[in-house]
């Protein structure tokens, strides 16, 4: 008998005109592994919420989901708060103690067991997932990865039949990505617990899925294990790719007739493929590559030997700093979770101010900044009055600020959201919106800090085509990024940010490929022939040529 199973599930949100959710059917055996995935605003977070009872939307719904047979909504309480366990894509909105070993024992607490199971189970935990160093510490200390890994294992205290997870690694770097998916992978494994996981992250979950689902515009559009789905893809609409192809893993668009999972499978069929190559010639033939300059080599920002700490007895956070940025370039910071990156983003725009060093900006620069969390921007009530209020304090008539946010909606493709409530709105269409209304203040250095949150690879592509062009035109992009491959694509210059300072950087091309774990996967898989490719459509011009 199947674990889950959904019939004919259609969804409508309360004012909503168009279903979220339109006539999905689908079974999900017991201790299976599943990837759902499809562009932002596709449906996917609705479609998991309708697994969890207490996190059921309101609205107008259709069908039968049922668990064990039983439907959701007439589970009992209590089976249903430890059956199925939910880890959010926010690691912050899930966690609601101020002690890490509180947080472990609350959901346990909560379901009234005694004293000595609470305390068998913590540890056992706190063992399992490698908490015991950071056991009695404030859950505020902890880096964006530890929160994600201690909602995990405060779910699973609770012994969890189903683990669902919406985009769970979204907020994470990808080392602390790559293990806390493994983790997932392992208590699937280990304890034979089903998971069903959305994100847009590919590289790591395919080669795990036991099967895949991909969601359209609310609709199944197509589902199977990994590499049947991704041939799917690549063939339809008439022998043209969907879309959707091209948000799957890059070894599998690399060799879409017969696509391997993972790099090592890519590696080895690549060897297969070049065992009588000469190694000189596949060093060196010449892709016409056109290298892309800035508009400018003058300098407008440049930060000198920075130091800064929040709290006297804290170690430093920023520890003789040195960065400049060139006009017109766009930059990218990478680093781990908590290492200090937005910190220095507050630096760069006055919100805090460092104890030593000098922060120099051009004087005829507009800054303006997205933060991490864009719902700190959020004030209206809906989405393009969110943009108008943006510009409330410019000189400009009222005339041209409504012209401008028909741009910006329409820039961002948020358009059919413009009388949406922006809380109603999913995690990327809610970075859109942002990045949109601070777009409108027309900056001239824009800071973003982990801009591709939640974002769908398609609108990605569309991003970075609109910070290509604003580039073109003079304006200066910094950026802090965990998404390796936007930077890759997008990016004239890369920092790495380490211990305070920056370690390392580079042209994109050359940071990348010096790299073992912040690099693509395209480069991950040729650097055993040539170390210059670091983009999927690099890698199949290469293999083109051949």
């Amino acid at each position: 008998m199947e674990k889950i199973r959904i019939d004919n599930l259609s969804f409508k949100y309360p004012l909503s005109e168009k279903a979220a959710l339109k006539n999905i059917s689908l079974e999900i055996a017991p201790s299976e592994f599943v990837v759902i995935c499809g562009k932002s605003g596709c449906g996917k977070s609705t479609l998991l919420r309708q697994l969890k009872k207490s996190l059921v939307p309101y609205g107008e719904k259709e069908g039968r989901v049922e668990i064990d047979g039983v439907l959701v909504e007439e589970q009992d309480d209590r089976v249903a708060s430890s059956q199925v366990g939910f880890v959010q894509q926010n690691p912050d909105n899930q966690i609601v103690t101020d002690k890490v070993w509180h947080e472990l024992a609350f959901g346990l607490e909560n379901l009234g067991y005694s004293n000595p199971i609470i305390k068998r189970r913590v540890a056992e935990m706190a063992s399992y997932f490698g908490i015991n160093t950071w056991f009695r510490k404030d859950t505020s200390e902890l880096s964006g990865g530890q929160k994600q890994l201690l909602n995990l294992a405060a779910v699973m205290a609770m012994q969890p039949e189903i683990l669902v997870l919406d985009e769970p690694a979204s907020q994470l770097d990808p080392i602390s990505a790559t293990d806390f998916l493994n983790t997932v992978y392992k208590i699937n494994r280990d304890l034979g617990v089903t998971v069903v996981i959305s994100e847009h992250r590919l590289e790591d979950v395919f080669p795990m899925a036991d099967k895949v689902i991909v969601l359209d515009d609310g609709q199944l559009l197509t589902q199977g294990d990994p590499k049947s789905v991704c041939l799917n893809l690549s063939k339809a609409s008439h022998g043209e790719p969907h879309s959707m192809f091209f948000g799957m893993p890059q070894v599998m668009r690399i060799f879409e007739k017969d696509p391997p999972l993972t790099v090592r499978e890519g590696r080895l069929l690549l060897d297969e493929m070049l065992s009588e190559r000469d190694a000189e010639t596949l060093r060196n033939i010449n892709l016409d590559k056109e290298p892309r300059t800035t508009t400018s080599e003058e300098k407008i920002l440049e930060l000198k030997d920075l130091y800064f700490r929040y709290k006297r007895e804290d170690q430093d956070i920023l520890r003789g700093l040195n960065l400049s940025v060139e006009k017109g370039s766009i930059n990218c910071l990478l680093g781990g979770n908590g290492s200090g990156k937005t910190t220095l983003l507050k630096a760069v725009m006055g919100l805090v101010k460092p104890q030593r060093g000098k922060v120099w900006i051009s004087d005829e620069e507009r800054l303006a900044m997205v933060p991490q969390n864009p719902q700190a921007l959020f004030t209206e009530i809906t989405v393009e009055e969110e943009i108008l209020e943006g510009m409330a304090y410019l000189e400009m008539t009222m005339d041209e600020r409504i012209k401008r946010t028909e741009e910006m909606l329409k820039l961002m493709e948020i358009e059919h959201l413009r009388q949406a409530n922006p809380y109603d709105l999913s995690g990327g269409e809610m970075q859109r919106l942002a990045i949109a209304k601070v777009m409108a203040l027309d900056p001239t250095l824009l800071l973003l800090d982990e801009p591709t949150k939640g974002l769908d690879p398609f609108f990605k592509r569309t991003l970075g085509n609109i910070l290509l062009e604003m580039s073109e035109k003079g304006k200066t992009i910094f950026m802090v990024s965990h998404d390796i491959d936007f930077c890759a694509a997008y990016g004239d210059r890369c920092f790495m940010f380490f211990d305070g300072e920056i370690s390392a950087e580079g042209e994109s091309h050359e940071f990348f490929s010096g790299n073992n774990f912040y690099t693509t996967t395209a480069n991950k898989l040729t650097r055993k022939y040539r170390d210059d490719l670091i983009l999927a459509e690099e890698v199949k011009a290469w293999l083109t040529k051949l």
